[in-house]
């Protein structure tokens, strides 16, 4: 059995992007021990819920890079919340990736999981990374896998044996191997400087897309292609949404020069964009063909219909409408088919977030003087707060619709910060940014692309 992650093909040397992946080879490795059949998993969710104790050994080989990798694995790990990885001075051996491990030894400590790797280079350079997971409990291999890249992708391999380790464990998908797009906030509070940066999902690896010389908003990455869409306001002109390439740095506007466009987001097929048109006093939701510019208007009214987000099979949309006196969450069919609402209960609901999974929609609650995110299915019923404070907006789901992004402003300290919160609303964790953050987007998945 093989698993091959498509090599990137694209590069972006304009704004400094990692260097692509010349080869990406990955194996399942087997030998020592048989896979066992019942074997290590974690339940997500219920009242009793505890992150599940495991070990990352440093990956023997060459000594910087096999702390490297070892040292994302753990930190994406414990960043998910549903882990918590041994401390190295608990280590009770430095196992050899060649041999089974003790698990008496182990077992003591407390871990049932354990993650042993090693990083190498052949003669031309190519790194090998290889890595193997073991049920401390039972004593068998669970997974193992090696790759073959260049070694500037280090970091990054760590990235896809964190997504190996969780999924084999969790039962849930991928998400490590992904980046965070983001409006970075500098400068004084009544005079901000507004530049689209990307980062990996850990917050590394930070690079600045625009250089500010207009403010962004709303950035949105394209589930299929390499662009973002956002909107942009220079000073003296009306805001329009504009469409970056990541691999050309090539840029579109789009809309009226005439009217405010604003509130962007792509179609699954990365084909179309959805946003909120000004008409008048009023806005309305509008679709565009990238290829041809037509644009179709599929609400109209008295009333500001903004911030329209696709279903992940393309065939409804989610957006945030007063036409009920005050802002509330509809969702329509693609072509505006039915609009009914769907958000009830106290204060209003905004900026809507259909999940990558299809099961859930995030948003923003606003009530006495608070703002919470929260979910609910896509009928809107089970809605739930998974966090609630001073100021929380904008969610964005992982790539496997298992955390929820946000920015937090917590009132009185200069700006806000980005956060992420699970959809069970029990793990929270702020997202390191170089500055001030608001407005960020998830990406899909980067392997395979």
């Amino acid at each position: 059995m093989s698993h091959s992650p498509s090599p990137r093909r694209r590069t972006a040397p304009r704004f400094a992007r990692p260097a692509t992946l010349l080869a990406w080879l990955a194996l399942v490795l087997f030998g020592l021990t048989a896979p066992a059949q019942a074997q290590l998993q974690l339940r997500i969710g219920g009242g009793s819920f505890q992150p599940l104790p495991i070990a990352v050994t440093d990956f023997s080989g060459d000594p910087s890079l096999g702390g490297l990798v070892a040292g994302v694995v753990t930190n994406n790990l414990r960043r998910s919340g549903y882990f918590s990885p041994l401390e190295k001075g608990r280590f009770p051996e430095a196992p050899q990736f060649d041999a089974a491990p003790n698990f008496e030894r182990w077992r003591a400590t407390g871990v049932q999981g354990l993650v042993t790797g090693r990083v190498s280079r052949d003669g031309s350079g190519k790194l090998k990374v290889e890595f193997r997971l073991w049920d401390v409990t039972s004593g068998q291999q669970m997974t193992g896998q090696q790759y073959a890249t260049d070694p500037a992708n280090a970091r990054r391999t760590g990235h896809l044996i964190s997504d190996s380790v969780y999924t084999k464990i969790t039962g849930l998908g991928p998400w490590f191997d992904s980046r965070i797009a983001f409006v970075d906030e500098s400068g004084p509070k009544e005079n901000r400087r507004k530049r689209l940066m990307v980062m990996d999902q850990d917050g590394a690896n930070v690079r600045a897309i625009t250089t500010g010389e207009s403010a962004i908003v709303a950035p949105r990455y394209s589930p299929a292609t390499q662009d973002i869409a956002f909107m942009a306001q220079a000073t003296g002109h009306q805001p329009r949404v504009q469409v970056i390439n990541l691999e050309t740095g090539s840029r579109q506007a789009f809309g009226s020069v005439d009217s405010m466009s604003a509130s962007p987001r792509f179609s699954p097929d990365g084909r179309r964009l959805v946003m909120s048109v000004q008409q008048g006093g009023n806005a309305d939701i509008v679709t565009m063909d990238l290829a041809s510019k037509a644009q179709k208007p599929i609400t109209s009214g008295m009333a500001i219909d903004t911030s329209p987000s696709y279903a992940p099979d393309g065939s409804q949309i989610v957006f945030e409408s007063d036409r009920g006196g005050s802002q509330q969450v509809y969702v329509m069919g693609a072509d505006g088919g039915n609009p009914h609402r769907i958000s009830f209960g106290e204060g209003s609901a905004s900026q809507p977030a259909w999940s990558p999974r299809g099961d859930l929609i995030a948003f923003t609650r606003q009530r006495k003087g608070g703002f919470a995110i929260c979910v609910m299915k896509p009928d809107g019923s089970g809605e739930r707060v998974l966090t609630e404070g001073f100021h929380n907006e904008g969610p964005t789901f992982a790539p496997n619709g298992q955390y929820v992004l946000f920015f937090r402003d917590p009132g009185g300290q200069g700006g806000g910060k980005l956060y992420m919160v699970d959809i069970t609303g029990k793990v929270e964790q702020p997202v390191p940014t170089p500055s001030y953050a608001s407005d960020p987007t998830w990406s899909p998945l980067l392997a395979g692309r």
